[in-house]
């Protein structure tokens, strides 16, 4: 456990006023988020078959809940998230290229250390959008990003303009720098110090090339390779004040192909997914080519809120002396 506690902390909204803004938020942001992507909503499991391969992997080494379904006589998987089964429902759906789909998506990590951002509970608006492949671009990835900026930006005048007393300015652009140019502007510093840096300088950064093995010969942050292209993808990092540090609000990026799908499994040693159905269709040129990522709700309310604490949005479960050590600071958890 790694509790960030700001000094002389005092949340400028009060519980009610809190659960109001959520809504709030979250509904102005879901409509701008869909009209500014061209996105429609669909429902989303809950749960997938292991077999389908389409849970998602995260970083490899996360385990994902799972329970026995009697009347299959298999097991299934709490999703970690939905960034393969969105690309095989645009097809299934029907989807045109530069129309997608958006939805809330929910689901227990429970391999997560509880902090100020993290909790064994995720929500986030999980979307993917059709392109043409000749649009897997890094410009593409680019305009896209302002595009979501935008968003962010609009919600931030939108939640101020009701709740003044609380405010996060953004910048009037996005910053753009890749994972290995900011291991070469911070050689002596950890990947997470060196994203805090390049926060406080910029306030709004997109990361990109996540997943790739840079010059040292480690990688920034881990990624699945079975979705993001480790060229094409990225994070969207904003200055945390009340925490002095990143808040990671997006994960997106333009997702593999055949070619990068085969070079990454390689890469990977988890070339035996091969045999999986969504990596069969993928291989064989069955779904379409997207971009697409995933927004933490509780973490766009943690932000725009001025909250220190992912607990002051969303309701969890946390250590005995974290809950101790907020409530002496101020701290509210649900």
């Amino acid at each position: 456990m790694c509790l960030i506690v700001p000094e002389k902390y005092e949340t400028r909204l009060g519980v009610i006023e809190t659960q109001q803004a959520i809504k709030d938020l979250k509904d102005f942001f879901e409509n701008r988020l869909g009209e500014a992507l061209k996105l429609t909503r669909v429902s989303s499991p809950l749960f997938v078959l292991p077999e389908t391969g389409t849970n998602d992997n995260l970083n490899g080494v996360e385990k994902p809940v799972s329970f026995e379904v009697p009347h299959l006589k298999k097991d299934a998987e709490i999703v970690h998230s939905l960034a393969k089964w969105k690309r095989m429902a645009l097809k299934k759906y029907g989807f045109q290229v530069g129309r997608g789909l958006y939805t809330d998506m929910n689901a227990i990590r429970k391999d997560e250390e509880l902090d100020n951002l993290h909790s064994l509970y995720v929500d986030q608006w999980d979307w993917e959008l059709i392109i043409n492949k000749e649009d897997r671009t890094v410009n593409t990835l680019k305009e896209v990003v302002k595009s979501l900026y935008k968003v962010f930006k609009e919600t931030e005048e939108h939640v101020h303009s009701i709740y003044p007393e609380v405010r996060c300015p953004l910048p009037k652009e996005i910053a753009f720098i890749t994972s290995q140019e900011l291991l070469d502007m911070y050689p002596d510093l950890t990947p997470k110090e060196r994203e805090d840096a390049i926060v406080r300088e910029k306030k709004a950064v997109f990361l990109m090339q996540i997943g790739k093995t840079l010059s040292t010969g480690e990688k920034h942050d881990g990624r699945s390779p079975d979705y993001d292209d480790w060229e094409l993808n990225g994070d969207i990092l904003f200055y945390n004040p009340i925490l002095d540090n990143a808040i990671e609000l997006s994960s997106m990026g333009i997702r593999v192909d055949e070619e990068s799908l085969e070079r990454q499994l390689k890469i990977s040693n988890c070339e035996d997914r091969k045999e999986l159905e969504y990596h069969k269709a993928l291989l064989n040129g069955e779904l379409p080519y997207t971009i697409g990522g995933g927004i933490g709700q509780s973490r766009i309310c943690m932000y725009f809120l001025n909250k220190a604490h992912i607990g002051e949005v969303q309701v969890g479960i946390w250590p005995k002396e974290m809950i101790e050590e907020c409530r002496l600071a101020g701290v509210h958890l649900l």
